[in-house]
This record gives structure tokens, sequence and C-alpha cells, in this order.
């Protein structure tokens, strides 16, 4: 009897559909993340570290070297504008957060000691949204102005996100590690002024 019933249409029907289903379940979900961890240990700008000396302008015989200038808007040191300590939201979460100005003008997240979990699809969210803790912040960060920096690099250790040019940090007031494919925030840090 059990033959038979293999050998029924609607049966293989019924069991192709229940394979299909359970990869595309598998691919969703993708469990094992839970159990896999993606440790990455980059190196952090150091603060108060000076850029390179400009290089002076050419000179005559008999004239004075100028004095190499530098722009009021580029700092002559690299220095930090905004911190924040993240907090848990669908997963436990530890570590902070920091935006830094570097000497060259430019702009970088950077995450130290991150503790979350694994996922499917966890992106790096600067969000103009503020921090709200339990559940009720879990969604809040797509509510409002955003801007994706790249996919996780890893669920632990220390990482560094360069910050587009177009990007302006002060108009963001927190951070979230989003997980896109659920539209859920795993965990965020309110960044503040240093």
């Amino acid at each position: 009897m059990g033959k038979r019933m293999f050998r029924s249409p609607v049966v293989r029907a019924g069991l192709a559909a229940a394979v299909v289903v359970a990869m595309l379940a598998l691919y969703w979900f993708q469990p094992w993340k839970l159990f896999t961890d993606t440790y990455v240990d980059e190196a952090i700008p150091r603060v108060g570290t000076t850029s390179a000396a400009p290089i002076a302008a050419p000179t005559t015989p008999g004239s004075a070297t100028p004095a190499p200038t530098t722009s009021a808007a580029t700092p002559t040191a690299n220095e930090i504008l905004t911190t924040g300590e993240f907090v848990t939201h669908e997963h436990r979460t530890t570590g902070s957060a920091e935006i830094h100005r570097l000497a060259d003008g430019r702009h970088q997240l950077v995450i130290r000691d991150l503790n979350t979990s694994n996922g499917p699809d966890l992106r790096v969210w600067l969000t103009d949204q503020p921090v709200v803790r339990g559940t009720a912040g879990w969604r809040v960060f797509d509510d409002g102005k955003w801007v994706e920096l790249a996919k996780l690099k890893g669920n632990k250790g220390n990482q560094v996100y360069e910050l587009p040019p177009s990007v302006e940090p002060g108009d963001f007031r927190s951070v979230s590690i989003w997980c896109k494919r659920f539209a859920v925030s795993f965990g965020a840090a309110d960044l503040t002024r240093t």
C-alpha cells in the first residue's frame, strides 16, 4: 500500500510542494546563522592623529616661504563627532557606535565591540529616528530619513564604514543594525555629540 500511495500524482505533487516550501523557508529564514558568528577586527582610526602637512607653494629666490594653509572646514586631526551605546531590539545587541571626522575631511562610522546575533540580510543604517527601547523601537527606523551604509561585515567585533560624501552626519541621530528581509532592528544606538 505504501508504494501505491507514492505513485499517486496527488501525493507526489504534495511532496514536491512540501520540498519547495521547505527550501524557501530555509533560504528566507537562514536558521543556521543563529549558530554561526562572523568576527571582524578592523583598524579603528586614532583620534587626534594629524594629517600630513600641506605642501608649501613654490617660492622665488629672495622671497619668504608662504605659511601652509588649511581649510577652516577641514580638521587638522581625526575627531569623534558623536557616540552612542547599542540597545537590544529583536536580538540581544551590545557595543558602541561613533561617527569620526578624519583629518582629510571624510566621515566614518566606527562600531566597537559589536556583539549581536547573525541573521539574514543585515545592514548598517544611519537614521533620523530616535532609539526607542523594547519592542516599540523594533520597526521605527524606516519611518523617516535613513541611509544604508553597507551590509553588516560581521556580527561580532570592530568595524568601520565609510560615509558617502553626500551624507551630512548631523542629519542623523541613530545607527541601526537593520534586518532588511524582515524590516526589523536587531539593535540600535542613539548618537549624541561628544
